[in-house]
């Protein structure tokens, strides 16, 4: 058991060492390892337009994407968990992890089939772009909403502040988005990981001005080979950022509400 617990922990850790050296390594062609030592490929990321245009667009996929997704997310949340029946909750559970069950590329598709139209031209556009990781990661944050709505009780709190006078405005404000702060927090901390690191709808759908970062780094590879791995590790670093802190607003979340 120790030794196939060593075997994947390599194999988890091998790919993210190699790309840490290729950022550092002078020429890496046709062998296991670069050679040379070099810090210019990450100099070559501050000066190259195409990589901050890259890394500007997906920021703003990141805020719209996270902003569009509260809107949306917590009250059809809140209005599954206060006002649907068991039956009407669960299918609406389920159809809002169909986006999760369905293959990527099968989204994009259908995404290139109806918005390439005379109809509906929005194809490589930034508001289609959008719209695809609204789709992609809603059901995160509408599905974490949810089961925290279950664990805080929060019928219960409504109830009680329904019996003192609060109209339905006072108990959504005062009690309901107030309580779920830390729910929405690491939710959307969830959501903008997903939404920095997705490719494959991005590839599909994005026009050539709004490539997003991680559609920047595919066709970095077939360049330098360096720039690419530091453009890469810089990704990596971010979403590790990410991890580390939605790990402290789950900690923080978890105090607040013992």
């Amino acid at each position: 058991m120790a030794v196939l617990t060593c075997l994947y922990l390599i194999y988890l850790v091998a790919p993210i060492a190699l790309l840490l050296l290729g950022s550092f390594g002078g020429v890496w062609a046709n062998s296991m390892l670069p050679s040379g030592a070099t810090l210019h490929w990450y100099g070559a990321l501050l000066d190259d337009p195409s990589l901050s245009r890259a890394f500007r667009t997906s920021l703003t996929v990141v805020s719209a994407t996270c902003v569009i997704d509260v809107v949306i997310g917590l009250p059809a949340a809140y209005a599954l968990h206060s006002q649907a029946s068991k039956s009407v909750r669960f299918a609406g559970r389920l159809i809002s992890l169909l986006p999760v069950a369905v293959p990527e590329l099968t989204l994009a598709f259908g995404f290139i089939l109806l918005f390439s139209t005379d109809t509906l031209p929005w194809l490589g556009t930034s508001s289609l772009l959008i719209a695809g990781h609204v789709v992609l990661t809603l059901p995160y944050l509408l599905n974490t909403l949810l089961a925290d709505m279950e664990h805080l009780r929060l019928a219960e709190l409504e109830m009680v502040a329904g019996s003192l006078g609060a109209g339905f405005g006072n108990r959504f404000f005062d009690i309901v988005v107030p309580t779920l702060r830390h729910s929405v927090l690491s939710g959307l901390i969830t959501v903008a990981a997903l939404s920095i690191g997705e490719f494959q709808l991005s590839n599909l759908v994005s026009g050539f001005l709004n490539r997003t970062y991680p559609t920047f780094l595919l066709q970095a590879f077939y360049g330098a080979t360096g720039f690419a791995c530091a453009a890469t590790v810089v990704l990596l670093s971010l979403a590790l950022a990410a991890a580390v802190v939605g790990a402290l607003v789950a900690r923080a979340g978890g105090s607040a509400r013992t």
